[in-house]
């Protein structure tokens, strides 16, 4: 139950940012224009109030408080979605059972052999789960008609790297295996997942390729592909102002990447990989125009198209990272949202 102060701000943010974009610019009197590009007047708004009431980027706090902003901030602009049918299950992990969570359409209820997408929550990998990413699965199998198999992976500190990339490859061949179990159609099978849960989504597309497992698609919202290098938009946007700052970042890469790893590992450092696997499954990129991980997102959508995979990389220049689950405040990023879906339901060649 959310405390009177979390409703209170839930009620005033939704509405701030539903206002008309003519009558939001005018109360934030000058837009934010950077890298030549303009941020959107409903997220402006959103930023304006989050340092109103000085909520912290996204990992800046000790491991249980940030976890616990999540919990707060997550609903807050998520909304109620609808959805033909939910069901909670349990899947394979590396070394145990993970919670999952089987999203189902309204229009394909009653179909054998659905498309189904595996869908990896982002937080830094450690934070977030099934709960902070229900709103934007909702939306997703909705709009794309498919189903969305949501697994709630170990998170770090507490299953550092390399845990949360095996188990969400374990994840996966649960759900090649029991296809069948879930009516999902083995021929039409994709995995996704937004910031780090891309970049699992992307190991797991990998991994898949190089143990000859049937995979159809992948996509990559903003996924965190580098650990190495200072890319410019990190210098550009990381300074606090955009959810995501450089202090919060660091924090989240020490808990997932214990000391003695090599940052630069290929199932970490995406973007800087040398070789890919033959037969990778076709990808759509997203990035995010002020998002610290715009470049090495795009970086990576450059790799997988000079080793002749199937690449569509798409910006949205005038939002920020995590725009994908703001589905129930404002009108761009749910916008942004729905055309996300509706180019993996054509990828999934949904209807034909």
């Amino acid at each position: 139950m959310p405390s009177l102060k979390t409703t209170v701000e839930t009620v005033v943010l939704r509405a701030a940012m539903g206002l008309p974009e003519k009558v939001q610019r005018t109360l934030l009197r000058k837009p934010v224009v950077l890298d030549g590009q303009t941020l959107a007047a409903e997220t402006q708004m959103l930023l304006t109030l989050q340092r109103l009431t000085r909520q912290p980027c996204l990992g800046e706090l000790p491991l249980a408080e940030s976890r616990a902003v999540v919990d707060v901030q997550a609903p807050m602009v998520a909304g109620r979605q609808p959805i033909g049918a939910v069901r909670d299950l349990i899947v394979d992990g590396a070394t145990g059972p993970l919670a999952a969570r089987l999203y189902q359409p309204a229009a394909r209820l009653r179909d054998d052999a659905v498309p189904t997408l595996m869908f990896v929550h982002g937080g830094g990998f450690a934070l977030g789960d099934l709960e902070s990413h229900d709103a934007a699965c909702r939306v997703l199998a909705e709009r794309a008609g498919i189903q969305v198999l949501a697994v709630d992976y170990g998170l770090a500190p507490e299953n550092p790297f390399p845990g949360p990339v095996e188990d969400c490859f374990a994840a996966y061949r649960w759900l090649v295996e029991n296809a069948e179990a879930v009516n999902a159609d083995p021929t039409r099978l994709a995995v996704g997942g937004d910031s780090a849960g891309g970049n699992l989504a992307a190991t797991t597309a990998i991994k898949a390729a190089e143990a000859g497992l049937p995979l159809a698609f992948q996509l990559l919202v903003y996924p965190v592909a580098d650990f190495v290098t200072r890319s410019r938009s990190r210098e550009l946007f990381d300074g606090g102002g955009f959810y995501l700052s450089r202090t919060g970042m660091d924090q989240l890469t020490d808990w997932y990447l214990p000391e003695g790893t090599d940052p630069a590992d290929p199932l970490a450092s995406l973007a800087l990989r040398t070789e890919l696997p033959a037969g990778l499954a076709p990808a759509l990129v997203v990035t995010a125009g002020f998002d610290p991980l715009r470049d090495e997102g795009e970086r990576y959508a450059a790799l997988l198209a000079e080793h002749g995979v199937q690449v569509e990389a798409k910006r949205y220049p005038a939002m920020i990272h995590g725009f994908f689950n703001i589905v129930g405040a404002g009108r761009e990023a749910r916008s942004n949202a729905e055309e996300i879906a509706d180019r993996v339901r054509a990828a999934l060649a949904v209807g034909a």
